[in-house]
């Protein structure tokens, strides 16, 4: 098993595995239709969907020592995204998905490069052997600059048909 990100700090944010605690400002974060313009079908209006939500992330984070985490600012200590690395397979091929959502009132402030230029870190460190790919949508052009703020390259060899349309792959090979 990989060593655990129990917390994992970046110059102004932390982050950690999520809690049941969490829910409820992770669906102030998840409600909010301009967070999953790109990806409507993860919009979450139900507090109990969104701890439904909280125990698939756990469970993947009990049975491989990591996953989708819970973001923070360090200076106020509010919960303003996820973000995190799970285990999904494309195209035949096993591969760490890395994902980042993040509060509106957040956008434009780099957390979202701050927190996945972080886990990409520990997920080169941790599984060296592993292909990292951030799965985006063609029209998402903020998150295709995280994505290469952080290193990753377009990889069309990896895209594939997400729930809601084509995601394009960004990946770490090169």
């Amino acid at each position: 098993m990989p060593r655990q990100p129990v917390r994992l700090l970046t110059a102004r944010l932390s982050l950690r595995q999520p809690a049941q605690a969490d829910a409820e400002a992770i669906l102030g974060i998840l409600s909010h239709p301009s967070v999953v313009e790109h990806n409507p079908s993860d919009l979450v209006t139900e507090l109990e969907d969104v701890e439904a939500l909280v125990r698939h992330w756990l469970g993947h984070w009990e049975q491989h020592g990591f996953g989708n985490g819970c973001v923070f600012e360090e200076k106020t200590g509010r919960l303003v995204g996820n973000c995190g690395v799970r285990w999904m397979t494309i195209r035949g091929n096993r591969v760490l998905n890395l994902m980042y959502r993040f509060h509106p009132s957040t956008w434009g402030q780099g957390y979202a490069t701050e927190a996945a230029a972080g886990l990409l870190q520990w997920a080169q460190e941790s599984l060296p052997a592993e292909l990292v790919v951030a799965r985006i949508r063609p029209t998402n052009p903020a998150s295709q600059r995280v994505a290469t703020k952080i290193g990753l390259r377009r990889d069309p060899a990896f895209d594939d048909q997400g729930e809601d349309g084509v995601d394009w792959a960004f990946t770490c090979r090169w």
